[in-house]
């Protein structure tokens, strides 16, 4: 039986069966690999890098888009970047926003995700509220002249094409986009396997936005099952609204969700995307850890503060 390994992070793989190889090839940006999964359905696969899959991709979607858009409350101009397979795009559409903006590079993306992965966008790429721009996505942040009310950056990893989006630079001229009381989301990895990451993109944009939280997405695809997001704006409470507000929005709405809730909302922030290293080894094994060894990393601890 034929199998795919993805090799994201040293010393860990993760393997899927290739029950059907759909599609294999390169575009001018990127490799990819779609293939079937019996458990899993239809995975789409960057550079070796598990992207989505037809079975859990709403919980990353619905995620990245609900959290800084039910923040706002009142967002009607939306900035994606990235987000060529349109899942995050048919969440934001099921908010009432007058205009939304898709940004994506890899036009080859967009209509791979169409022929394989319909049911991710279900026709939002064709809704009139819709603006799609093939370009790059640090070049249309300079030079756009247009505000938001959010930006939402639906990035690859910090490889390849994505590698740009995560930098000081990128996230002030999103900053620069946003109308007074405007939101950031964007996706951060696997942050037990990689906190530095994480840690640095909160550093970055908190250079930028005045508040800053990561909150946890829990993505079975993505290795370790937890995906770190982090959210950015003017005021930590902002990004956390109280769960009667949230609540009396989702109902308004009604978006049909297959995860998110309010409820999820702010447990997601609660739940710190931050891991305590396992102690080293001690020349008595009989020795318990004393607490001061199991000390988190410092990004926790700027979590802590921010939720006080």
């Amino acid at each position: 039986m034929n199998a795919f390994q993805e090799k994201l992070y040293e010393h860990h793989s993760q393997v899927f069966t290739m029950d059907a190889d759909l599609y294999q090839a390169r575009t001018k940006f990127q490799d990819v690999l779609i293939f079937e999964n019996r458990l899993f359905g239809r995975v789409l696969v960057l550079d070796g890098v598990v992207q989505l899959t037809e079975r859990d991709n709403h919980i990353y979607h619905e995620m990245i888009a609900h959290v800084p858009l039910m923040a706002h409350g009142a967002a009607k101009r939306v900035l994606i970047i990235g987000g060529g397979d349109g899942g995050t795009l048919k969440e934001v559409l099921k908010h009432p926003v007058e205009r939304v903006v898709l940004v994506e590079i890899d036009d080859d993306v967009i209509e791979l995700s169409k022929r394989f992965f319909p049911q991710v966008s279900d026709g939002a790429f064709e809704d009139r509220r819709v603006t799609l721009v093939i370009r790059d996505g640090v070049e249309y942040v300079t030079q756009a002249e247009a505000k938001f009310d959010a930006v939402i950056v639906d990035s690859t990893d910090p490889i390849g094409p994505g590698e740009q989006l995560f930098t000081t630079a990128f996230y002030e001229r999103c900053r620069n986009l946003l109308r007074p009381g405007g939101m950031i989301a964007l996706q951060s990895g696997a942050p037990f396997y990689n906190p530095e990451q994480l840690d640095s993109v909160c550093s970055r944009l908190a250079r930028s936005f005045h508040a800053v939280r990561p909150f946890l997405a829990p993505v079975p695809t993505y290795a370790g099952g937890m995906l770190a997001l982090v959210a950015g704006g003017e005021d930590h409470k902002a990004l956390r609204p109280p769960i009667k507000a949230l609540r009396e929005q989702f109902d308004r709405l009604r978006p049909n969700t297959g995860y998110y809730t309010p409820e999820i909302h702010r447990a997601a922030f609660t739940l710190a995307p931050a891991f305590t290293p396992a102690p080293k080894r001690l020349a008595k094994p009989e020795r318990p850890p004393l607490p001061d060894q199991l000390v988190p990393l410092t990004i926790l601890s700027k979590i802590n503060e921010s939720l006080r």
